[in-house]
């Protein structure tokens, strides 16, 4: 395909994607009240024990506006298998009907872990919550300002979802033979430290036990996929041995 072809074909690629967001968050915006109280459980629990703590909105069009993030964040959740697919079909001209199958492969095991990385922000996100208002002095009361709050818990959700597709895009790059397993490997006390330094910033400095709990399973697929990588180059190595030696002869 020419760089035209190529520029034509990501236009369509992004309309499909921001159509199925669209759609997607139609139907987000529905649920978006169920979602918004669900969001709001941990400052229930808090007022229930520790007394008064309440969110705040304090602009006129907060709440709607509140209503359009939750929306749009659950139309990309949702819709991830619609995003995702796009992102493999538009590599899928530059590729081999071999390489189509590891895409496709791609797009099988991504879904559920952005999904899976999601659940883990939400999770982790009540405990984080819990242990700073843990901090506030026995004679004050909470309010926290309703934007702010739940712009945390939308950003931790999508933040943790994308860090756990990350690997199986390693592994991607690897099949189709961008990314060799030894460069994989080669950086990953760089690799931990990004991982430990994401999950602290997204995590509260004091929440260590929230902060290993997306850590390690973080750490656990980065190793999961240069483990596949390895397998991988391992076997092309061997077809590529045996193929000079057929030449040779």
């Amino acid at each position: 395909m020419s760089l035209g072809e190529h520029l034509v074909e990501l236009r369509k690629r992004l309309f499909i994607i921001a159509a199925g967001v669209v759609v997607a968050m139609i139907a987000g915006f529905i649920f978006s009240e169920w979602a918004i109280d669900q969001m709001a459980a941990p400052i229930t629990e808090i007022a229930d024990d520790r007394g008064q703590a309440l969110l705040n909105f304090d602009a006129v069009t907060g709440a709607f506006d509140l209503r359009m993030k939750v929306a749009l964040t659950l139309g990309i959740v949702v819709s991830s298998p619609i995003w995702l697919y796009q992102i493999w079909a538009f590599l899928v001209p530059g590729l081999t009907r071999k390489e189509i199958g590891y895409a496709l492969g791609f797009l099988l095991s991504a879904v559920p872990l952005f999904l899976a990385g999601c659940a883990a922000g939400w999770w982790v996100m009540p405990h984080i919550v819990e242990l700073m208002v843990g901090f506030t002095p026995a004679d004050a009361s909470n309010f926290f300002n309703a934007g702010i709050y739940f712009d945390f818990v939308l950003k931790l959700l999508l933040a943790v979802g994308i860090a756990f597709v990350v690997p199986v895009f390693l592994v991607l790059l690897n099949f189709v033979g961008v990314l060799s397993a030894a460069s994989i490997i080669k950086s990953w006390r760089i690799a931990i430290l990004v991982i430990v330094l994401f999950c602290a910033v997204a995590t509260p400095a004091a929440d260590v036990i929230s902060m290993f709990v997306l850590a390690v399973p973080m750490v656990v697929l980065y190793f999961a996929a240069y483990g596949i990588a390895w397998i991988h180059d391992r076997r092309a190595a061997k077809r590529q041995a045996a193929l000079d030696a057929e030449l040779a002869l």
